[in-house]
């Protein structure tokens, strides 16, 4: 299993490459809960995660944020009840490069731990 959580983030440039083909397909298989999607012509990555309240929806919304903040990298977050939609991508290059990856397997980890 490729651990994209355990590599480093590298500033992305807008001349930066994209993620690769490969690289996507070994992390959603390693990650079944993310999905491919188009957002207006653009590849990104999303999870929906699921919580009993709002107030749990609320702390892990603060726990991306922390992971983003990190890194300087930010997704769109969605809080509703019971729920918290993550879409990861690359504004630079609009386009997932590899820091997309590693910040949606970093968002999983701090679910697992709540």
């Amino acid at each position: 299993m490729n651990k994209f959580s355990q590599k480093i983030c590298v500033a992305c440039q807008p001349n930066a490459e994209p993620a690769s083909q490969g690289e996507i397909d070994t992390f959603l298989a390693d990650n079944p809960n993310w999905s491919l999607i188009a957002k207006e012509d653009i590849k990104c990555i999303e999870r929906i995660y699921t919580f009993d309240n709002f107030q749990e929806a609320l702390r892990f919304t603060n726990l991306v944020g922390e992971v983003a903040e990190q890194e300087g990298h930010h997704p769109a977050i969605t809080v509703e009840w019971g729920r918290v939609r993550v879409q990861w991508w690359s504004h630079k290059i609009a386009n997932l490069h590899l820091n997309d990856l590693i910040l949606a397997e970093r968002c999983d980890q701090r679910y697992a731990r709540m």
